[in-house]
């Protein structure tokens, strides 16, 4: 099966440049469950949610439909990596705790990676999904923020319709569970300018464009 790529050919970058999530978000989540035996880490890309759930499981799933990024993953005697689409994993019926999807479930088949859930939940399992938001200026920071919603502006003709659910803040998504009303976390990250520009080569935005006006532009803007 298919799937949207934006990701494969810039796996070493993402692994390099994505932040980390705040630990408090996975603290959060392991109090919601009431078992901690599996958890199922979906769309992994680099590992880095999967990663951060070995404190609280006794062993992570990570699935990603892109052999490139699970080649670029994070290694952790816990975390048991596969390639796979979200829509059809090797996971058993009812063998999972907690279910993770880090900034990704807007490029899958949603109705049917929501029958997988259903398929691999144990009774009382959570569903977390999640996106991240824009820059949060410091004072310091301002004339950047500035910047990089600039670049945002210019990327708007390659950023794909799938986008638009994160720009809604996933508020859009279709979501037939019971939902909890969790509370805001915030990433922080200090950044040198090449860090903050190797994140943004991440973009599947910027990787659409690079495609038709090349890596350098990049580097002028």
């Amino acid at each position: 099966m298919g799937f949207k790529d934006y990701f494969s050919g810039q796996a070493e970058n993402y692994a390099r440049y994505r932040p980390r999530y705040p630990e408090a978000l996975f603290e959060y989540l392991a109090g919601l469950v009431a078992q901690r035996q599996v958890a199922w880490d979906c769309g992994t890309g680099n590992g880095q949610v999967a990663l951060s759930l070995t404190p609280y499981f006794e062993r992570v799933q990570a699935t990603d439909a892109s052999a490139a990024q699970i080649a670029h993953a994070f290694v952790h005697p816990q975390v048991q990596y596969q390639v796979a689409p979200a829509e059809a994993v090797p996971l058993g019926d009812r063998s999972v705790d907690l279910i993770t999807v880090g900034l990704a479930i807007h490029w899958f088949e949603i109705e049917r990676f929501y029958a997988e859930v259903k398929r691999v939940a144990k009774p009382g399992a959570i569903l977390a999904v999640w996106c991240s938001g824009d820059f949060l200026a410091t004072p310091e920071t301002q004339r950047l923020c500035e910047i990089v919603q600039t670049y945002r502006e210019f990327l708007k003709p390659w950023i794909a319709p799938e986008v638009a659910l994160i720009e809604a803040e996933y508020q859009t998504l279709p979501f037939p569970f019971e939902e909890l009303s969790p509370p805001r976390f915030q990433m922080t990250a200090g950044w040198r300018r090449d860090q903050l520009v190797g994140c943004l080569k991440t973009w599947s935005a910027t990787q659409r464009m690079m495609q038709t006006q090349g890596a350098q532009t990049v580097a002028e803007l």
